[in-house]
């Protein structure tokens, strides 16, 4: 089974979908949506370094996307705004980067398929790392979920609750990187945080509890990826592109739903 090539993209694709639309939601409701693109845009260094030193790119991408992840943490609220910060980090990340990479002599190496994820060309080995690496961050999440929910709402409370608020960022810095591991072949490393947001955007307004809304924003999830897949199969587009357009799209539909739900609340109620 494993040797159809649309048969290991659709679980690629399935296996990233699961880790990342539950981390989408810390994500969201942190507002990390900047620091989910400084992580990820540090991942081409990550595939240079590898390259460079002949090791495993995912391990490569992994370890660069930590150091970043724990280097804005630390030098958050150090005399420089926050935005500022990530705004610096993810396009100094993305040039060094891509600088680093026109220096490799002697290796050909496809960009698009860095930037932009190459999932149709997933291999075995592949698919077990993304399966490994997505098997972590769910474990991960569901280890922490209470404790990351308690510190996401409120420091203070979390502290009251014996929960130490760095220590639940750390492990969600370490769920992040990882995803962005996983996820580089899927939809490359310019379209990774998209993946990450809009599933959770989407499910949000018909959700009441956190729970549903990992749940709802993995349905989404799920959805935009078989769904670009089978798309970018039959129309002869983009994969990863095609993924995140689909996602867009479920996006504005849940958005429109939402607000006409509203306003015939309002006419109700005034009737």
């Amino acid at each position: 089974m494993l040797d159809d090539f649309m048969v290991r993209a659709t679980l690629a694709g399935v296996l990233v979908a699961l880790a990342a639309a539950p981390l989408g939601c810390f994500v969201v409701w942190r507002r990390m949506a900047y620091f989910g693109d400084a992580t990820a845009h540090a991942a081409i260094l990550g595939v240079a370094l590898s390259l460079l030193m002949d090791i495993s790119i995912f391990a490569g991408v992994l370890a660069v996307a930590l150091v970043m992840a724990f280097g804005v943490s630390m030098l958050s609220g150090r005399g420089v705004g926050m935005d500022t910060l990530l705004g610096v980090a993810a396009h100094s990340a993305l040039a060094v980067g891509l600088v680093a990479v026109s220096f490799l002599s002697g290796v050909r190496i496809d960009l698009n398929a860095y930037l932009f994820g190459d999932i149709l060309a997933v291999g075995r080995s592949d698919l077990w790392v993304i399966g490994g690496g997505a098997a972590l961050v769910l474990v991960l999440l569901g280890w922490r979920w209470s404790s990351l929910l308690m510190a996401t709402m409120s420091r203070e409370l979390a502290y009251a609750s014996g929960i130490d608020p760095r220590r639940e960022q750390l492990i969600l810095t370490l769920a992040l990187a990882m995803v962005v591991a996983v996820a580089l072949k899927v939809v490359g490393v310019l379209l990774i945080t998209a993946l990450l947001i809009i599933p959770a955007a989407a499910a949000r307004p018909f959700c009441r509890t956190p729970e549903a809304m990992a749940i709802g924003a993995t349905g989404v999830a799920l959805t935009a990826v078989t769904g670009g897949l089978k798309t970018a199969y039959l129309m002869d587009t983009p994969t990863g592109p095609t993924m995140v357009t689909l996602a867009a799209a479920l996006f504005l539909a849940a958005t429109l739903a939402s607000q006409g739900l509203r306003l015939v609340q309002r006419l109700k109620a005034s009737a």
